[in-house]
């Protein structure tokens, strides 16, 4: 019997494991030991567990990459490239307007109001996350700023970008998911060679 039959479950339905999501599969995923039980177990099914570079976030990624699987995730990139990018711009809004050294990372706790507040304060942050939030991505349909940031941060929650631990408290904490994001357009742009529109904002969060 699969020790680890549910954390494999969790894993084989697409989920994400962080430390702020799954704080107790994550840890078992830490260990040497229990990937490998997993890899083993994954290896008929050409699966194996992944993590991102600084191990904040575990996946589970194709063992070989035949022609056939590298051209369905070809098209699966190219697809996906048009929600990619809102994400990136929020990121790279989201450290201007906080006043962020770098790029959100998991952990991180984003106050909603404080991002309004100050984001409301910067003309040209204001500007720049209107038309963002009015991307089909996002599809927000208010004018006011505290509104669209709502419908922006209740879409990255159901996404699985962000968590938001209470409810009636507006505040959500960043997921490893976001580290997973960075490491997808590098590899999109880097080593499949896809093309993907750079901008100076955009440039600072694949370097």
């Amino acid at each position: 019997m699969m020790p680890y039959g549910s954390l494999v479950e969790y894993l084989l339905s697409g989920q994400f494991v962080c430390e702020v999501t799954a704080p107790e599969m994550h840890q078992k995923l830490a260990q040497d030991d229990v990937r490998n039980v997993i890899d083993e177990y994954l290896r008929p099914l050409n699966r194996r567990v992944a993590q991102s570079e600084d191990g904040a976030v575990y996946f589970l990624a194709w063992n070989e990459l035949t022609p056939e699987i590298r051209e369905q995730l070809k098209q699966q990139f190219s697809t996906t490239m048009h929600a990619l990018l809102p994400l990136l711009d929020w990121m790279q809004i989201v450290q201007e307007s906080l006043g962020k050294d770098g790029t959100i990372a998991p952990g991180d706790t984003i106050k909603l109001h404080e991002f309004v507040q100050k984001t409301e304060d910067h003309q040209g942050l204001r500007q720049r996350f209107g038309q963002l939030a009015a991307d089909k991505f996002f599809n927000s349909q208010a004018e006011q700023l505290d509104a669209q940031a709502k419908t922006v941060f209740k879409r990255l929650k159901e996404h699985g970008y962000l968590t938001q631990p209470h409810a009636d408290r507006q505040y959500y904490i960043a997921t490893g998911k976001v580290d997973y994001l960075i490491e997808l357009v590098r590899f999109i742009k880097d080593e499949e060679n896809l093309p993907v529109e750079e901008s100076s904002t955009q440039e600072e969060l694949w370097s």
